[in-house]
């Protein structure tokens, strides 16, 4: 059972988990051990209530297929067990994070002093580049 919350959890029989071999250097060991974790997870077919699943599917994130399944390739670690647990916990990390609402941006105006200061500065350095040009006589 994976705790996402108080109220939310996942079954274990949801989250499909697969050792396979690791990529990238490691010498003999990666060779001959499956320690890396692929992990799916289907968002439609899962227990998750609907707001959880409407805000995954709406998410644009490369960990979630178009099919609506997540998949996270866990293999940071060199023991299976290591690897396992870190694609548990981006998994939750992925589910809490769509439970978290965005705040609603609150459009500002620029006060009418600070407008007025900058085209005054404005002003004055192009006044001064003027100065700059040639004298005539």
């Amino acid at each position: 059972m994976l705790k996402i919350s108080n109220e939310v959890s996942i079954p274990d029989d949801e989250i499909q988990m697969r050792a396979i071999r690791a990529q990238g250097a490691g010498g003999q060991n990666v060779n001959k051990v499956s320690s890396a974790i692929h992990l799916r997870f289907d968002i439609r077919a899962s227990s998750l209530p609907d707001l959880y699943k409407k805000r995954l599917l709406a998410r644009n994130d490369d960990r979630i297929s178009s099919r609506g399944v997540i998949v996270i390739k866990a293999q940071r670690f060199r023991s299976q067990e290591q690897n396992r647990e870190d694609a548990l916990n981006r998994l939750r990390e992925l589910i809490k994070g769509a439970a978290i609402v965005p705040k609603k941006r609150r459009p500002t105006r620029q006060p009418l002093a600070a407008k007025k200061k900058r085209l005054n500065n404005k002003a004055k350095r192009g006044q001064l580049k003027f100065l700059r040009g040639k004298v005539d006589d």
